[in-house]
C-alpha cells in the first residue's frame, strides 16, 4: 500500500502527475480538503478495503487550511500511516510562461500579477517541499519525461536522487539555451562540417561520432568534464538544488555539440541520477535548407 500526497507549485505538472498515477492503477482525488486527509487514511488503510494506493492532491487551493496539514501529518505518522510526499517544482519563467500559454489565472493572483502569486505561493508550500520525499523539477522536462520519471519511482520503485542532469546540444548561432547551469564550448575541436561527405550526417551518426571521437583532445575532454560533474554534482544536492542543465555548442549545434552530449549522457547513465539528453537544434540547418 502507498499513500502518495502529490503537492508542488502550480503549474509545475500535478495534473498529469495524478493522471499518471491513475494510469497505473492509483485511486486519486485532487484537492481534498485538508480537515479529510486523515479520515481517508483510516479508510485508505482499512483491511477490508480492496484499495491498493492511493494519491491525494493538496495545493495552494487549500486555503488558509494548508497551515493545518503540518498537523494533520504529523498524526498520520503518530498513528502509523505511512505516507510519502511527491513535490512538483519549476522554475518561475516557465511557470510564468504556462499560465500565459494556458491564459489562466494563477490562484494567488488577484490582481493579475502571476510574479507576485507565484513568490507567495512558494513561500506557503516551503514547508512541503523540505519534507518531499521525491522532486521532480518539470522545468526542462516533456510530458512523456514526466511520466518517465514517475515511472521509475512509481512502478520500476528504484532509488531516486531528486536530481535531475539535462544535457542539451546547442548551435552558438542560435543563441545559448537560456536555462542553461553550464556551458560548454566545443568549438576548438575539428569540424566534420567541411567535409562534404560527412555534413550531412548528425552527431547521431557513426560517421560523425568516429570523426570527432578519433582526435584525443576529445576523449580527454570528454573523461575531464565527466570528472567535474561527478564532483560537483553531490554538492549541489547539498546545496539543495535539484537539477543541473549542462548545454554543450558548437556553431551549429548539429555535429560535434550533439557527440559529445550523447557522451556525456552515455558516462553518467550510471549513476543514481536521472538523466535526460535533447538536441535543440540538431535538424535546423536541415530544415533551412529544404526552404
Amino acid at each position: 500500500m502507498r499513500f502518495v500526497i502529490v503537492t508542488g507549485m502550480s503549474g509545475a505538472g500535478k495534473s498529469t502527475t495524478l493522471n499518471t498515477l491513475e494510469d497505473i492503477g492509483y485511486f486519486c482525488v485532487d484537492n481534498l480538503p485538508i480537515q479529510l486527509i486523515k479520515n481517508f487514511a483510516e479508510i485508505a488503510y482499512a483491511k477490508d478495503n480492496d484499495i491498493d494506493n492511493v494519491a491525494i492532491g493538496v495545493d495552494i487551493r487549500s486555503g488558509v487550511y494548508l497551515e493545518q496539514l503540518s498537523e494533520c501529518l504529523a498524526e498520520l505518522k503518530s498513528e502509523n500511516y505511512d505516507y510519502e510526499i511527491l513535490f512538483l517544482d519549476s522554475n518561475d519563467d516557465v511557470l510564468i510562461k504556462r499560465y500565459k500559454e494556458t491564459r489562466r489565472n494563477h490562484p494567488l493572483a488577484r490582481d493579475g500579477r502571476i510574479e507576485e502569486g507565484i513568490k507567495s505561493e512558494r513561500s506557503r508550500i516551503a514547508f512541503l517541499r523540505k519534507e518531499a520525499d521525491y522532486i521532480i523539477d518539470t522545468t526542462s522536462l516533456l510530458t512523456r519525461e514526466l511520466k518517465a520519471e514517475l515511472a521509475k519511482i512509481f512502478i520500476e520503485n528504484t532509488e531516486y536522487a531528486n536530481f535531475i542532469v539535462s544535457v542539451v546540444s546547442f548551435g552558438f548561432k542560435y543563441g545559448i539555451p537560456r536555462d542553461a547551469d553550464l556551458v560548454l564550448d566545443v568549438r576548438f575541436l575539428p569540424n566534420p562540417y567541411y567535409d562534404l561527405d560527412l555534413r550531412p550526417f548528425t552527431g547521431n551518426d557513426d560517421p560523425i561520432r568516429d570523426f570527432v571521437m578519433q582526435f584525443d583532445v576529445a576523449k580527454e575532454f570528454l573523461n575531464k568534464t565527466v570528472d567535474l560533474l561527478e564532483f560537483l554534482i553531490p554538492n549541489y544536492i547539498k546545496e539543495g538544488k535539484n537539477g543541473l542543465v549542462i548545454a554543450v555548442g558548437c556553431t551549429g549545434g548539429k555535429h560535434r555539440s550533439v557527440t559529445l552530449a550523447n557522451g556525456i549522457y552515455k558516462e553518467l547513465e550510471s549513476t543514481p541520477y536521472s538523466i535526460r539528453v535533447e538536441h535543440r537544434d540538431i535538424e535546423k540547418d536541415a530544415v533551412r535548407k529544404g526552404k
